[in-house]
């Protein structure tokens, strides 16, 4: 994991500097309008799909013995992330024009005129490569262990065949039929990401974060006071982080229908 952390942040520093230099040389290629409104319908899936930035929170806040200043470690954290999306997004749309930005911004770097140095035009093309190669692994073995969990029997085995076959043709095929069936990565994102990710981000957590607090209110009683409970302790966050979730859902759920019927 460490060894793709570095290669993104190689990637993305490079694709950085390349679109300033570009810019610097009043070589930039992009006057975007000051806002856009056609595309605040598929924004939603867009945003929720990036809880991939929590994937660093776990090693980041494990080794750390004192806690006493986690908040703020965190909100550093969580900072430093924003700013680096949007200087990358930023120096994205004035470098490229908007008809001619992918959904692959590492492919815009693909053309000769962009980058000189053959090595770096190869090694932007093949970083999603690398990424893919080095995480749907870890995640389908995730996913087939999650499947195994779901369907436990108490006290019993699976056969061979549902083990070695039927659990890893589910994880699989999906997957792999989604990358045969579609290419438009902009509507896959918003779709996975209104859908699974606001289920994995917004939903599960938001009732897990509400019995978690009434079993301990259960456990160590009602006048207990953690020291590291969250500013956001209060029951009205839990119910706007499902309005949230709702919203994402419906947001992109109609963005999805416009499209298709062309209004």
């Amino acid at each position: 994991m460490s060894i793709c952390a570095s290669s993104a942040a190689r990637a993305f520093a490079i694709m950085i500097v390349l679109a300033l230099v570009r810019i610097g040389n009043r070589q930039g290629e992009g006057h975007p309008p000051l806002a856009n409104f056609l595309g605040v319908r598929n924004l939603f899936g867009v945003c929720v799909y990036s809880f991939m930035c929590q994937h660093s929170l776990p090693s980041l806040i494990t080794p750390i013995s004192s806690k006493r200043h986690i908040t703020r470690l965190v909100f550093l954290d969580y900072a430093l992330i924003l700013a680096f999306y949007g200087l990358l997004s930023f120096t994205a749309i004035f470098c490229f024009r908007g008809d001619s930005l992918m959904d692959m911004y590492t492919l815009n770097f693909a053309r000769c005129d962009i980058v000189g140095l053959a090595a770096v035009r190869f090694f932007l093309g093949l970083f999603p490569v690398f990424t893919i190669s080095t995480n749907f692994p870890i995640i389908a073995v995730t996913l087939r262990n999650n499947w195994k969990t779901l369907f436990h029997r108490e006290g019993g085995t699976y056969p061979w065949v549902v083990d070695r076959v039927v659990f890893p043709t589910i994880t699989l095929v999906p997957p792999i039929l989604v990358a045969f069936c579609t290419h438009d990565l902009e509507s896959l994102v918003g779709i996975t990401g209104a859908y699974a990710g606001t289920g994995i981000q917004y939903v599960i957590p938001a009732f897990l974060v509400y019995l978690c607090r009434k079993d301990t209110q259960l456990a160590f009683g009602y006048g207990t006071v953690n020291k590291h409970r969250s500013p956001f302790r209060h029951t009205f966050w839990v119910a706007f982080v499902l309005l949230w979730a709702f919203s994402c859902f419906l947001f992109v759920t109609a963005n999805i229908v416009l499209s298709e019927t062309q209004l």
